[in-house]
């Protein structure tokens, strides 16, 4: 009984130690930009003062706008053609679709400066000018393959003979996919668009080596501003990213956790 009391205690304190240096940073910087000293040793009282000073800060609200237009047109674009290529993956044969599910895995499985310094060689190789635009193919590439990921098993538990039964019925190819199989993966096509806008949201390196000078993300943002010098309204901006990130996470969490139960049902 002595033995089972002390594992369960040790643990109990390993997963809390675990969860102390995962979340305590975090914490401490929600904390922080909150305080109204500009020091980090001394709490100055309660304030949203930061909060203002960061949406009166032009620089940093530019690059909140570019961030947001390029993770929603990239995750858009990216749900598109990974819906596209999972469905074609999903009709090939065995062997043809193995090899094109590795394939589709490498970029997941790459380290990121592996994958920003290989497509900002390729837009050099091909003088494309790095901008918006090569900030914008980046991150479609590397959010197909997390859409892919995330159509594919909505796909096989399609029963096939309803599209055949629909085209039987007289509707055609693409009323049949709209009528028939869209509805049925859209869980799985609503998540791959959550899961790469969130990825396009908190890229950094892949950003940073495919970005020109004169655009800036909130990630490279961010890097710039801590380089001069860490500022309290980094950490509010900080926050901000953080609870917008948690937000989509739990929406995510939930379409997945409401689709097992359906499947159950």
């Amino acid at each position: 009984m002595v033995k089972n009391f002390l594992g369960r205690f040790f643990e109990k304190f390993y997963v809390g130690l675990i969860l102390l240096f995962l979340y305590a940073p975090i914490i401490i910087l929600i904390i922080l930009s909150f305080n109204s000293s500009k020091s980090r040793a001394k709490w100055g009282g309660f304030t949203l003062r930061w909060y203002k000073e960061l949406f009166k800060n032009e620089s940093i609200m530019n690059a909140l706008y570019t961030t947001l237009i390029i993770a929603f047109l990239s995750a858009l674009i990216a749900t598109i053609i990974g819906t596209a290529a999972a469905i074609a993956i999903n009709s090939m044969k065995k062997t043809p679709r193995t090899i094109m599910v590795a394939i589709t895995n490498i970029p997941m499985l790459n380290a990121d400066i592996v994958t920003g310094i290989s497509l900002m060689l390729l837009f050099i190789a091909l003088r494309f000018t790095l901008g918006f635009t090569s900030v914008l193919l980046a991150h479609i590439t590397f959010n197909i393959p997390y859409v892919i990921l995330s159509v594919m098993p909505k796909l096989k538990q399609l029963n096939p003979h309803t599209f055949e039964a629909a085209l039987d019925l007289g509707a055609s190819p693409v009323y049949a996919f709209f009528k028939v199989i869209l509805p049925d993966i859209f869980p799985g096509v609503l998540t791959g668009f959550f899961l790469a806008f969130t990825m396009s949201l908190d890229d950094f390196v892949i950003t940073h080596f495919t970005k020109g000078p004169e655009i800036h993300t909130l990630s490279t943002k961010i890097y710039t501003e801590v380089r001069k010098g860490i500022k309290p309204e980094i950490y509010a901006l900080s926050t901000l990213m953080f609870i917008t990130l948690l937000i989509l996470l739990i929406i995510v969490n939930r379409k997945n956790a409401e689709k097992k139960q359906i499947v159950k049902i």
